[in-house]
This record gives C-alpha cells, sequence and structure tokens, in this order.
C-alpha cells in the first residue's frame, strides 16, 4: 500500500441498503473498480436476495475475495510503474555515465594526436635544419 515494506491493513466492509459492499473502509477504490467487483462472475449470474442468508455470507465472501484480487492487481500495477521508473532512471543514468566515457576517449585520443602531430613538426623541423647544414 505505500513505503518499502510490507505491512498488513485491516479492511473493513459496509453493505448498503441492498446488500451491495460500496464501501471500504482504510482503502479508497475507483468507481471502475468497484463497478467490476458489482459485476457477476459467471455468464448466468447470482439471484441478489432482499434479505441476508446463507448464500449472503457466501456472496460477502466472494465479494472479499473479489476486493482482494483487485487490490493484488492494483500494487502490482504500481509495483511494475515503480518498476519501470526505475529502470527508466537506469537507463538515463548509463547514458550520462557512457557519454561521460566518450568525451573523456575524445579528449584523450585528441591529446595523443596533437602529440603526435607535435612530434611530427619537430621531427620535419629538425630534418629541415639538417638538409640546410649540408
Amino acid at each position: 500500500m505505500g513505503g518499502g515494506g510490507s505491512t498488513t491493513r485491516r479492511v473493513t466492509f459496509e453493505a448498503d441498503e441492498n446488500e451491495n459492499i460500496t464501501v471500504v473502509k482504510g482503502v479508497r477504490l475507483s468507481e471502475s473498480v468497484i463497478d467490476r467487483m458489482k459485476e457477476p462472475s459467471s455468464p448466468t449470474g447470482r439471484p441478489q436476495s432482499q434479505h441476508r442468508s446463507a448464500s449472503g455470507a457466501v456472496n460477502d465472501e466472494e465479494l472479499k475475495k473479489r476486493i482482494a484480487e483487485e487490490l493484488a492487481l492494483e500494487r502490482a500495477r504500481r509495483d511494475s510503474e515503480a518498476q519501470k521508473r526505475r529502470l527508466k532512471q537506469e537507463q538515463s543514468y548509463v547514458r550520462d555515465e557512457f557519454g561521460k566515457l566518450l568525451d573523456r576517449e575524445r579528449i584523450s585520443s585528441n591529446e595523443h594526436l596533437t602529440r603526435a602531430i607535435l612530434r611530427e613538426r619537430a621531427a620535419t623541423e629538425e630534418e629541415r635544419q639538417k638538409a640546410q647544414r649540408f
């Protein structure tokens, strides 16, 4: 739910007058999550009872299970997004470091090239002076 560690969180459910669970204390759910939880899990649907019965308890358990699944999916999505952000940060860091390395290599090779050119000029000048003496 937050932070770096995994913690146990108590969540309570409340039913409205039609026995629809719409309020979850301790966790804020979006309308789309609530709508998906209201959808029947099987194609035939389940009959809604106006009064609480044994099937009402089963429906509560099923709803709790669906809420837990939705929360797990939401947590997995957030974890995935966090991993993507970390990956982008690491890629950016590697690109920056690689750029710095290329700059250092370019500077080093330019220095070597400059020294080689100066040595060649000095050698050429020395040969020219020797040729003038003879």
